[in-house]
Order: C-alpha cells, then structure tokens, then sequence
C-alpha cells in the first residue's frame, strides 16, 4: 500500500509540474486574456470555423469577457489569497460570518480539511477562499476543475483535477498528493453547485473522497455553510441539463454570469466546530454514510 500510494504522489508531482509549466507560460497577463474564440479553437480544433458569429458573440456576452478581463489585467500583479480579495472587491461582496471561533487556530501545527456547500458554483468558491486566506495566508489549496488554472491569480492555490478525458487517470493522484502536503484542504464535495429540488436549494450527494483521505491523513473536517443562491433560470436550467443532456453541463456556462448577477450581496457564512477524523473510522457507517452525514449536520448550521 505504502509503494501505491508513493507512486501516486510520484504521478501527481509530474502532472502538477506539467501543469505549472502551462501556468507560467501565462504569467504575462494580456488585456484579453480570456478570449472566447481561442477557447473554441482550443476545444474544438478546425471544427470551430464552423461555429456560427453569433454563437460566439452570445458566449462572449455569458461570459462577461470584457469585464473578466478588465478585472484580471487590473488585478494582473497579484496572486493567491490578495487576488481573492481583489476578486471580492471588485464583486461588491461581503460575508457575515458566524462561528469564526470555530476556525482551528494557524499555529496549532494540525492541518484540516474544510468542506462547504457550493449553492452558487463561483462566487462561493472565491468568497470561501479568501475567508480561508485571511487566517492561514496561503497555507491552504483547493481541488478545482483544472480549468481554473487559466486563472494565474488563483492557480497557485489550486491542485488541479479533471474527472474525464485523458487526465482523469491523473485524478486519485492529485488527491492524494493534495491530502499528503503541508496545505489545509478547502473543498466542495459535491463537485457541482446546488440543485434546486422540490423546491429546496441543496447539494447533490458528496463524494466521499473527503472521509477517506482526512482519515488517512489525519485531519479534522471543519464544516462551513454558505448561505445564497443563484436565479430561478439557473435551477430550471440545470435540472433540464441533469434530466435530459446528463454527459454535458450546460448550466455550467451561465455560472459567471450568475456570478455578476449576484455583485454588490452580502453573504452569510456559518462555520462549524471541526469534526475529529477519528469520527469517521466508526465502522456503523459507509466512507459514503458520513460524508451524508457531514453534510446533513453542515446544513443545520445555517439555524445556528
């Protein structure tokens, strides 16, 4: 077990090296850098000369490209938890937190897993992170969808992983790699933001990967809940998606704009008392039981 797991690390040392690679070869952030047409050519190859103008206008518009790009040229010298905060500037947006208390103490010398719901799929993610930042600096990571490392300001906070294509044999090796650094552990494990069913706004079932490794490696799971919301469009959307086109996310191209949609909002946030790992070696219930279970107690937070 132990040469697995060394030879994981030794997979996701080289997949992480390679995607550096790919990172620094953006360090020199252009006015445009988020360019919807090279996305497409990138994606789609010589396939995307046949992508309608309007399409593309239409994404551009979804997108916000022009003013993602305004913000990542403004924000263009900065990294890591000071680029989060320059994000949440620009957004307007502000947190009430509650149970702040709760957040283990920087110099206790443990490292911790912290797991939230993902109600909006972007501005959750950014608001958390910059929450995260303010008390461990950028003593901490996130699993994000390798996409994001397109992001120089936040890729150096992010292990990067992809479920499908190619890399998704790169997958369990990220994770154990991520579990087995010197970084706390920020997490969304339900993988995609809320769903809205029979008229409550609730996560999807969490993976359980979260369990297994914090027990492996001995972390507490810190529970936080974030209380908001996207528009009615995004949930009718979303459930269609999940219903009828299961192999392709097509909620997931609205999520930038949800997120300005949301600009100028102030969120709640309620934090939990960490849950000793040892918890979870129970044998009463699943790896899959008690990350239900994490769950289930992280949405009674909001009441608190």
């Amino acid at each position: 077990m132990e040469i697995e797991r060394k030879v994981l690390f030794l997979q996701a040392e080289i997949h992480s090296w390679r995607l550096l690679s790919r990172v620094n070869k953006m360090e020199t952030i252009t006015e445009k850098t988020i360019d919807i047409n090279k996305v497409l050519h990138d994606k789609m190859g010589k396939k995307a000369r046949w992508v309608p103008g309007f399409a593309v206008n239409w994404l551009r518009k979804i997108a916000h490209e022009d003013q993602c790009n305004k913000f990542l040229w403004d924000a263009r010298d900065l990294k890591g938890t000071p680029w989060l905060e320059a994000c949440m500037e620009f957004l307007g947006t502000k947190l009430e937190v509650t149970g702040e208390e709760n957040l283990p103490s920087k110099d206790d010398g443990r490292l911790y897993t912290f797991v939230s719901n993902h109600p909006m799929g972007g501005i959750d993610g950014v608001a958390l992170g910059a929450l995260i930042g303010r008390h461990y600096g950028d003593n901490f990571r996130y699993l994000v969808n390798d996409m994001l490392m397109n992001l120089p300001g936040l890729a150096p906070l992010c292990i990067p992983i992809n479920k499908t294509g190619q890399q998704s044999r790169n997958f369990p090796a990220m994770v154990e790699a991520g579990f087995r650094s010197n970084y706390h552990m920020l997490m969304f494990p339900a993988g995609l933001c809320s769903r809205r069913r029979n008229g409550e706004i609730r996560d999807l079932p969490w993976k359980k990967t979260f369990i297994t490794k914090s027990v492996e490696t001995q972390r507490d799971v810190v529970p936080i809940h974030f209380g908001g919301r996207n528009s009615n469009f995004f949930y009718r959307l979303s459930n269609i998606s999940d219903r009828c086109i299961k192999k392709v996310n097509v909620a997931m191209l609205f999520l930038v704009d949800e997120m300005y949609k949301n600009t100028g909002n102030t969120f709640p946030v309620h934090i939990g008392k960490p849950i000793p790992w040892q918890t979870f070696t129970d044998k009463s219930k699943t790896p899959a039981q008690w990350a239900e279970y994490v769950k289930d107690q992280l949405y009674t937070l909001q009441f608190s």
